[in-house]
């Protein structure tokens, strides 16, 4: 039980964080975004002639099937994204740019991710240039910068109770660190509290395509998940 709600944790990270910023203040700068991108093209091409490399190439990345090159050898992580379905849309890359790992656990992709939302969604601008007919992307749809689900106010109203929280997080703690270090295994402490129940809804209700996960959201209630949520936010 307790490697499954470890297991469980290490997929649960902070992919919501950006979105509860100004979400229509965050438009990417596409020649920012391509002075940025310099950090990913030791294993990424994007543009006329782009190749796979180490990881695989770039274009059409908007609403692309995750895993889906033919013949890149991807990661079990990224194979079981795929056959989950998952499709890269803004929030997803975002998530992923973020921190890799916290949303495909499994991947073999070692970059530690971008934290600056703005720079993210910079290099997402950049990226834009080579998809065709991209949708829900920065330049052309500031507004559709969203939370993954939509949740009903008086679920995001619930009150969470710390220290039933403190006891169901328990466990998951003898591998993250309460210090929100970050060891090969995404920080969970001090989340803001709507992101961290957006998250955990958006795999209760499959959105996010981790099947541990989904099983584990799937069981509990709005008030464990508001429990949760504020036990890691206040965390110290």
């Amino acid at each position: 039980m307790r490697a499954l709600v470890a297991a469980v944790m290490i997929a649960l990270a902070p992919a919501g964080a950006a979105l509860a910023q100004d979400k229509a203040e965050l438009i990417g700068d596409a020649s920012r975004g391509e002075e940025a991108f310099r950090q990913c093209r030791g294993c990424h091409q994007v543009g006329p002639g782009a190749e796979n490399r180490v990881g695989p190439h770039l274009n059409g990345i908007f609403g692309r099937r995750a895993g889906s090159i033919e013949g890149f050898d991807y990661s079990d992580g990224m194979d079981r994204a795929h056959a989950d379905g998952m499709v890269w849309t803004i929030e997803r890359l975002d998530a992923y740019l973020e921190n890799p790992r916290a949303l495909v656990s499994g991947t073999r992709m070692s970059f530690r991710g971008i934290k600056d939302a703005q720079e993210r969604h910079d290099v997402m601008a950049y990226l834009r240039r080579y998809s065709a007919s991209p949708r829900d992307i920065p330049e052309s749809q500031p507004t559709a910068f969203r939370s993954e689900v939509d949740l009903p106010p008086e679920i995001l109203a619930i009150v969470g109770d710390r220290e039933y929280g403190e006891y169901l997080a328990s466990e998951c703690l003898t591998c993250h660190k309460r210090d929100g270090a970050d060891d090969g295994i995404p920080s969970i402490v001090n989340w803001v509290e709507e992101d961290f129940v957006i998250a955990m809804h958006a795999y209760k209700r499959q959105i996010r395509p981790h099947p541990v996960m989904q099983m584990m959201a799937g069981r509990l209630s709005d008030e464990e998940i508001a429990a949760l949520a504020t036990y890691f936010a206040t965390i110290d």
